[in-house]
């Protein structure tokens, strides 16, 4: 993708949620990159142990890769659009997906996320999830800028 760091290294280093955290072992290490349109993308290639039958991604998992990518989506829009020094801590409000295909475990999958809306603390996400060129799965999402106090404000 790039030589630049992805969001998560730079903003997250610690975080050990299990989509999109760089400290957690076990997790699925999805590393987004800004473009230069707004969205952001990801890509990430499966392994057998996600699938859900022979060759085809589990569903719950596209719906994590998802949720956890278009989550950076709207934390980095928020971050320009305020004109932070760094991604506010985002959590998911409202996720919805859309599945069109199979997802195969066989191919590098693509994932794009761009804001269809926005307010000061909150964005409305559309993401799509690529293989082989074929778009598997859509998903719209409402993610929340938390305050201090929250569980998940010091996460990052």
């Amino acid at each position: 993708m790039s030589e630049e760091l992805c969001l998560q290294m730079k903003y997250a280093p610690k975080s050990i949620c299990y989509g999109c955290g760089p400290a957690n072992p076990e997790g699925l290490h999805i590393s987004s990159f800004p473009q230069d349109d707004g969205s952001l993308i990801a890509e990430w290639q499966p392994d057998l142990k996600y699938q859900a039958f022979t060759g085809v991604l589990y569903g719950g998992l596209v719906c994590c890769l998802l949720d956890c990518h278009c989550n950076w989506v709207a934390s980095w829009h928020l971050m320009q659009q305020n004109g932070l020094d760094a991604p506010p801590c985002t959590v998911t409000a409202e996720h919805s997906v859309k599945f069109l295909r199979p997802t195969p475990t066989d191919k590098v999958i693509k994932m794009i996320g761009r804001v269809l809306d926005s307010k000061e603390d909150r964005a409305t996400i559309a993401g799509e999830l690529i293989a082989g060129d074929k778009v598997c799965a859509t998903s719209k999402s409402l993610f929340v800028a938390v305050k201090e106090g929250h569980p998940a404000f010091h996460r990052w």
